[in-house]
């Protein structure tokens, strides 16, 4: 039977959840972006062994759950031999999930990165620009605005993938859903207030996301000219 009494008598714990689990969901995106570029910059690296052996680590990744990550990281790193490093819930998290979506953001990075004209490369080398200001000046600023869409919708999925972590201890909305259950004896009250929680924050953040891509695809539709004329004094600028 529905009891409102506990719905309510949830909330509280359920609402303070919600914070760790933002705040656990920023901090694992934030990672998974900066990380992102590392496996981009790897395999690109000019030496094949060294390419084929990142493409296998990233194709592990991807095959393994995250939550297999994340209970390898959390019980299984103190067991290894000479590591033996014990990691917070919190740490695991970030680890766990920043490293597994990195390798997914990576793929996104790489598509925008090959989406840039060939001429806007021969330019900057024409320029005598650094490597240095080549990428910051001239490709990620065209590579990067196309991706923005679809780094959004990571950044959703990455948000109800987080609850994953409460298996390790991380004091989210259904790790409090879960606590409130056991000490109460009622689940369905605090799971379907978690449930309503997860619909009120994602569901706007997608229909935003969609309006998003949309003026992106508008934008970049209307395909301007690309090529040596548009680097000028090693700064991108419009057709």
């Amino acid at each position: 039977m529905w009891d409102w009494n506990m719905f309510f008598g949830s909330l509280p714990g359920i609402f303070k959840g919600m914070w760790v689990t933002l705040g656990v969901t920023l901090a694992c995106y934030l990672f998974a972006m900066v990380f992102g570029f590392v496996w981009v910059f790897l395999k690109r690296v000019p030496f094949k062994p060294f390419q084929w052996l990142v493409s296998f680590v990233l194709e592990f990744i991807r095959s393994t759950p995250p939550l297999v990550q994340l209970f390898f990281l959390f019980f299984g790193l103190p067991m290894v031999p000479y590591v033996g490093v014990s990691l917070s819930p919190i740490t695991v998290a970030v680890l766990g999930l920043g490293v597994h979506f990195s390798t997914y953001i990576s793929e996104i990075y790489r598509s925008g990165i090959e989406s840039v004209d060939k001429g806007q490369w021969e330019a900057s080398i024409a320029l005598n620009m650094s490597v240095k200001d080549r990428w910051t000046k001239v490709i990620l600023p065209q590579a990067i605005p196309p991706t923005i869409p679809m780094l959004g919708n990571y950044l959703i999925i990455m948000f109800k993938e987080v609850p994953l972590t409460s298996t390790v201890g991380v004091a989210g909305m259904l790790f409090m859903a879960d606590r409130f259950g056991a000490k109460h004896w009622a689940y369905l009250e605090p799971y379907t207030l978690v449930a309503i929680f997860f619909l009120l924050l994602s569901y706007p953040s997608a229909v935003l996301i969609k309006k998003l891509e949309n003026k992106l695809n508008r934008r970049f539709d209307k395909k301007n000219p690309t090529g040596a004329n548009n680097v000028k004094k090693g700064v991108v600028v419009d057709g």
